[in-house]
């Protein structure tokens, strides 16, 4: 689905990447470095009847092979379930003792668990904590006022939503049953049929489900299936702006460049009912909001070499902008509801004249249509799409012979080589624009492995930059703007929480196994058209740098299940399966 650009000279510096900061609801920090240990109690999220919390223990003394916390509650606070720590509970009085793979506390150590209670009345945090019978957070000034502003300027404020920092931090992730079958169903399959992903609400029919398949409402009450006793995060991908994927064909929607009021009305009103439902409250819902539609604005729009007339259009219109704002307001509305924007890629969005500008045009939505950057948990970026998380054979610092990675025909000047480092890097600018400090970025690693036999060892030669470059990279594409059913590709980190710096989760928000789009025309009643870029015998356009597309053979319409796709991602997976 997304699309590269041929890039204009540029040399302004990498910009660095920044960490996530969490955020608490109500805190007791460590005080002085006095304290022979300190806690740090968070309240994550909160409603009537219950709570999360994350616990943060800092050993100061001697190290420790087992370890064991307590405290007590000043209320009816009852804790029902825990993970990273074996948690019991007598009256007001509850310990908190190690697993057998986190036993050790060495000096200066830390150790991290959390746990689920209900209450009722106030939820006050608890006064004080002992560590193995050692008092913590005393020696020095005792614990924090929990209603006490944050008294350190670099600390972000807290989302006022009450919504935790990363949704994805301590919770499950919703295993969809009807992709989970398709998988199951393909030889090897099963490796991976249990692993989540995202359920795509690509048109008004999909709320309600599609051929006697799943709605939203029957995925959201199978999560609560699936929820138990812990936090679940369930992810949807909101889809269907009018005038959609104004740069292919591959994607188009059923609504036209005009229907603003169909999309508001009649597809993310109904989206926004169902999600509000009280009986979903304890669900965490994580929304991809519109792939591709803002970064089409700013490359493919307003005059570039790569503009489209469809996108012309919806950048005079605002449709794109106004249809991602009134869904950030509607949905943002709903408290555990968490919004990120789809931020394309770096081999899309990573040059100097695309990067600032795609910033901007995010922020401009995200304060459209009364939304606010409250209303954004982050950005995701490589939805749908190929590119590597990290490539370690080259760097963009890295040069051959006094020339710098930068001028390969691969990088083609551009600022970033890989997922990681462009999302680290995007999601600063996003703060620098207007965005809260604590938001965060998913990145899609649902076929961006490329292992199998073509993975290179090591290295490319140093006879020249294009030969370092090419012999060492791992994402094999023909050229970074190839973005339909990639030969080659293979799955790549399975989807996990707060894997890196300023990143709240890998994630498959793109079903492996369904199709980016037919391989020849299809009539269908879905709006969808054809797009020579999903063709494998395409010689290119101006958007691939005129090359050949690199897609698979006899594909279907997109969103259906390719199993020649799924068994190529299996083959090719990276880190392998087993």
């Amino acid at each position: 689905m997304s699309r590269t650009r041929t890039a204009l000279l540029a040399s302004m510096a990498l910009v660095a990447g920044a960490s996530g900061t969490a955020l608490a609801v109500h805190s007791a920090t460590a005080a002085t470095a006095a304290a022979a240990c300190t806690v740090d109690y968070k309240v994550q999220n909160q409603w009537n009847t219950g709570f999360t919390a994350a616990v943060t223990v800092t050993n100061n003394g001697a190290a420790k092979s087992s370890w064991s916390l307590k405290w007590a509650y000043a209320g009816n606070q009852k804790v029902t379930s825990g993970w990273n720590a074996k948690i019991s509970q007598s009256g007001t009085a509850v310990t908190a003792a190690n697993e057998s793979y986190n036993a050790t506390l060495g000096t200066g150590g830390s150790v991290s668990f959390g746990f689920q209670a209900s209450y009722s009345g106030t939820n006050a945090v608890p006064a004080t904590f002992t560590l193995d019978g050692v008092t913590c957070n005393v020696d020095g000034g005792g614990t924090t006022d929990p209603t006490d502003p944050p008294t350190d300027p670099t600390d972000p404020p807290t989302d006022p939503s009450g919504r935790v920092d990363n949704p994805y931090a301590g919770a499950k992730v919703y295993v969809n049953p009807e992709w989970s079958a398709h998988a199951a169903a393909e030889p090897g399959g099963s490796r991976i049929s249990n692993q989540p992903t995202g359920v795509w609400l690509d048109r008004i029919a999909a709320i309600n489900g599609v051929n006697g398949g799943m709605g939203l409402r029957a995925h959201l009450d199978e999560a609560l299936k699936q929820k138990g006793s812990g936090e679940l995060v369930v992810q949807f991908v909101i889809y269907d702006l009018p005038g959609r994927d104004c740069a292919a064909l591959a994607s188009n929607g059923e609504l036209g460049p005009t229907e603003l009021d169909r999309y508001k009305e009649e597809f993310i009103d109904p989206i926004a009912a169902i999600m509000a439902d009280p009986k979903y409250a304890g669900l965490r819902i994580v929304n991809t909001i519109e792939v591709d539609s803002l970064p089409n604005l700013v490359t493919n729009a307003g005059g570039t070499n790569t503009s489209t007339p469809r996108c012309e259009t919806m950048k005079q219109n605002q449709n794109y902008v106004k249809g991602v704002g009134y869904a950030l307001n509607k949905l943002g509305a709903i408290s555990n509801v968490y919004n990120y924007i789809d931020a394309g890629h770096h081999g899309w969005i990573g040059w100097d004249s695309n990067f600032t500008p795609t910033a901007k045009v995010i922020y401009e939505a995200a304060n459209a249509e009364g939304a606010t950057v409250d209303d954004v948990a982050g950005v995701i970026v490589n939805t749908a799409n190929y590119s590597a998380l990290k490539e370690n054979n080259f760097s963009i610092s890295s040069t051959v012979n006094g020339q710098s990675v930068r001028q390969s025909k691969w990088v083609d000047w551009n600022q970033y080589v890989d997922e990681l480092s462009f999302a680290q890097a995007f999601r600063q600018e996003l703060v620098k624009t207007g965005f809260r400090s604590g938001i965060g970025a998913l990145i899609d690693t649902s076929r961006n492995g490329w292992g199998g036999s073509a993975r290179p060892a090591g290295p490319g030669p140093t006879t020249s930059v294009d030969a370092y470059v090419d012999g060492g990279r791992y994402d094999r594409r023909i050229h970074p703007g190839n973005w339909c059913n990639q030969s080659g590709a293979g799955l790549g980190e399975r989807p996990q929480a707060s894997p890196a710096s300023g990143i709240d989760a890998y994630v498959w928000m793109k079903p492996p196994g369904e199709s980016d789009g037919a391989s020849k025309a299809i009539d269908n009643d879905e709006g969808k058209g054809f797009d020579r870029m999903c063709d494998p015998t395409y010689t290119g356009n101006v958007l691939n740098g005129n090359n050949m597309s690199g897609a698979l053979p006899n594909a279907p319409l997109s969103g259906k299940w390719f199993s020649a796709q799924f068994q190529e991602l299996m083959k090719n997976a990276y880190p392998p399966l087993s």
